[in-house]
């Protein structure tokens, strides 16, 4: 028995050692040195002084220095996000992921997006050259110096990163690019139903006015959630300046805290892994928020192209498309090669059939191309702005310097995209905001039938002027509020379409504002931030209340939920069981209207400004749509309360919202581990907020940075992330952010007044 005792505890004790000995190689090993020297390619001494957040504050001499400081610390924190982004833009995920890949890298290369980092890069200026170079030259020290110990991640997949490069971080740029501006498939889900249904109802689902934009005091209206406040509001009469930008959740989050100072710069805020310099925040003189305009920058033509030949016609004449190979490796797997046409227009990006059929007999070592092209299906090229000559310029470290209103604009209208809404607060006691981006001006369609609806098969001609773009500076009534609402008044000279937001957030955001006094603080916003008071669902609350009162039925389930409906006040709160009760309720409304619009679409329609269409509906109840309202609106009641009943029983007062609106972000390769993969992710967590509270939450996104800041006194600004500044599961910083984010709560951001809790200088490496 003592042997078998002892036999037992010698097992224990090698696993524990086992266990410990790989915690220190696969997690500890990779964390980044924070303390003492590191000599490297720099021409004097660099100091990193990191905070309590582990965020990097880098003091350089020079520019160059302070670049590839930030390219090294990045790279140290986040060597993997900035491979896999690259790689997922480039479309070289299934080199390393294997087969799970091949689609998403397949529309990569579809896009040419490395074709046109390639092609950007040749166009940018020198200054603008040698400052990646300058950030690529860090991340290329931080790889070559770590060899074997870059994080748990590449010991995984069993590969290591290659060198870093400019066309890289323009690949970063362009995968934000793609994510905010992508559209395409958006119209093909309305083309397929302007095919089956009726074209006025189905354009009218995908309207791009809600009829109730908010323009407060008559002002331009911005949109996304971002605001500046004058010092006529505010607790020290100098302007406030606040912004979350909400995209998908993800682990480490998209963006990056830093702290770079170096002769003419001096400038804290949020940057994008694998891009220099800072996207949002502030320098000593000015503050600035960035977040999505909306505004389509993207067409699909139908081209009459033989996808033998590559010939298309183009206004009565005979053009030859440009054929490009794509060869895909798959990790485990046999490469993939693809081909593709490359009109006037842009890529052949629907054409599915003939596609595949393309790539099956290149993968068979066939012929290249098929035998006759398939008049069975249309092809559909798209053209992008990102794709457009002089559209890409890389002007956020001159933003970054700019130290004035005249100053950040004339750097703003060199900025081609993304199309943003920027908002502006300075020292000096200015506030403003301006439209951004190289907007197409549509003139006319040429073909048969236009593919969109709303812009169809329009030829460009040139970009809206950027004096001519949607602006305020120092507005009369001392707010400039945004939240993605379309900013184009109704007799803008220029033809407007885009996928813009409702009015729901933008109002709240400016009353909450107006109605808080003239003593506001970073912490006001902030709690303006975490607002979670939806305007749609207590309508369609009142709504629903009023439908049943006239049709009083002997359904229990719907009386109790109904009776729950009658005192609610429109707050998504988790614990609450009306906002599932009325979101389902709105879901199954959709539906309704889908239908009645094209028959069997009920399931495609998915529109940002769906909730403000429905709400015009039911409230001016035009009888082309429905002889009944009530009818549909108690059906789809119904119907809530039965889907409702299958989640979380049948007691509608015991239901939660946080129980069907939760947040879990899983870590893309530690969840995979077995027995230990739930400690890299986080959640599930209940979550509060709905798609058109300021908290804006959905399944997948949410704010992915909160930054509230005082103009007179940086150092009463505040600032967090959804997880924290590491990608390292060992690090302190992997997510000791998150419970400051969950519960609406913030940290200092630290700027002139920073409390070191470790330094790190770069000193010049000793040359033989």
């Amino acid at each position: 028995m003592r042997r078998l005792l002892f036999a037992v505890n010698v097992l224990i004790a090698i696993a524990i050692v086992a266990a410990g000995v790989a915690y220190y190689w696969f997690f500890w090993r990779p964390l980044p040195q924070t303390s003492g020297s590191i000599a490297t390619l720099v021409s004097q001494p660099v100091e990193v002084v990191r905070d309590a957040l582990g965020v990097p504050h880098i003091r350089a001499k020079t520019l160059d220095d302070a670049l590839f400081a930030q390219g090294y610390v990045t790279a140290a924190d986040r060597m993997f996000q900035m491979d896999a982004l690259r790689r997922l833009s480039a479309g070289n995920l299934a080199e390393v992921v294997g087969q799970v890949a091949l689609d998403s890298d397949t529309e990569s290369r579809r896009l040419r997006l490395r074709r046109i980092a390639e092609q950007i890069y040749t166009q940018l200026s020198p200054a603008e050259r040698a400052e990646m170079a300058a950030y690529a030259r860090g991340v290329n020290a931080y790889i070559e110096s770590h060899q074997g110990r870059y994080g748990f991640e590449f010991e995984a997949l069993g590969y290591d990163p290659r060198a870093w490069t400019g066309v890289d971080s323009i690949l970063i740029g362009l995968h934000m690019f793609r994510i905010l501006t992508s559209d395409w498939r958006a119209k093909l889900t309305k083309e397929q139903m302007l095919r089956t249904g009726e074209p006025a109802k189905v354009n009218y689902l995908f309207g791009f006015r809600d009829g109730a934009e908010f323009m407060p005091g008559g002002d331009v209206k911005p949109g996304s959630n971002a605001w500046a406040i004058s010092g006529a509001h505010t607790w020290n009469a100098k302007p406030m300046l606040s912004n979350d930008m909400h995209l998908e959740f993800s682990i480490p989050g998209i963006w990056y805290q830093a702290h770079l100072t170096a002769p003419g710069l001096n400038v804290e805020g949020f940057a994008l892994p694998g891009v220099p310099g800072i996207i949002t925040g502030h320098n000593d003189r000015i503050a600035w928020g960035v977040t999505n305009l909306g505004f389509d920058v993207q067409d699909l033509y139908i081209e009459k192209i033989n996808m033998r030949t590559g010939q298309y016609e183009f206004q009565g004449h005979v053009e030859q498309a440009r054929g490009e190979r794509e060869i895909i490796p798959v990790k485990g797997g046999q490469p993939r090669e693809i081909f593709s046409w490359v009109t006037r227009h842009g890529p052949i990006v629907v054409n599915e059939a003939v596609n595949e059929a393309v790539d099956q007999t290149v993968n068979g070592g066939g012929p290249a191309m098929p035998a006759a092209p398939n008049a069975a299906r249309r092809q559909m090229a798209l053209k992008w702005s990102a794709d457009q000559p002089g559209v890409f310029d890389f002007m956020f470290l001159d933003l970054d310097r700019a130290r004035n209103w005249q100053e950040f604009t004339s750097v703003l209208s060199r900025f081609g995209g993304p199309g943003q809404n920027f908002v502006y607060a300075d020292a000096d006691g200015n506030i403003g905001y301006h439209a951004t981006g190289k907007l197409p001006v549509r003139r006319t369609w040429y073909g048969d039938v236009p593919v969109d609806g709303a812009s169809g098969n329009f030829e460009w001609d040139g970009y809206i002027p950027f004096d001519q773009l949607p602006q305020a500076f120092n507005p009369p009534n001392g707010f400039a509020v945004t939240a993605n609402q379309n900013p184009f008044p109704v007799d803008y000279p220029y033809h407007v379409s885009g996928n813009f937001a409702s009015h729901y957030r933008s109002r709240q955001i400016f009353d909450m504002l107006s109605k808080s006094g003239n003593k506001l603080r970073p912490e006001d916003s902030l709690r303006v931030e975490k607002d979670v008071y939806s305007a749609y669902h207590e309508f369609l609350a009142k709504r629903i209340v009023k439908a049943y009162s006239s049709r009083y039925g002997v359904n229990r389930q719907l009386s109790d939920a109904d009776d729950l409906l009658k005192t609610w006040n429109g707050q998504m709160d988790k614990e609450l069981p009306q906002p599932l009760i009325t979101e389902l309720t709105s879901n199954y409304i959709r539906k309704a209207v889908a239908e009645r619009a094209a028959p069997g679409s009920g399931n495609l329609y998915s529109y940002q400004l769906s909730s403000a269409l429905i709400q015009r509906l039911l409230t001016e109840q035009p009888r082309y749509w429905f002889t009944d309202y009530d009818q549909m609106l108690l059906q789809a009641f119904a119907d809530a309360m039965e889907e409702g009943a299958r989640m979380q029983g049948t007691d509608p007062k015991r239901w939660k919202w946080g129980k069907y609106r939760f947040l879990r972000i899983v870590s893309p390769v530690g969840s995979h581990l077995p027995l230990i993969g739930d400690y890299f992710n986080i959640g599930p967590a209940p979550m509060s907020g709905g798609p058109v509270s300021v908290k804006q939450t959905t399944p997948t996104l949410g704010p992915s940075e909160r930054m509230d800041t005082s103009t007179g006194d940086w150092d009463a600004s505040l600032w967090d992330l959804v997880t924290g500044e590491s990608g390292h599961w060992a690090s302190s910083h992997y997510k000791d952010q998150f419970d400051a984010y969950y519960n609406g709560t913030s940290f200092p951001m630290q700027f002139g007044k920073v409390e070191a809790k470790s330094s790190v200088r770069f000193v010049p490496r000793q040359t033989k």
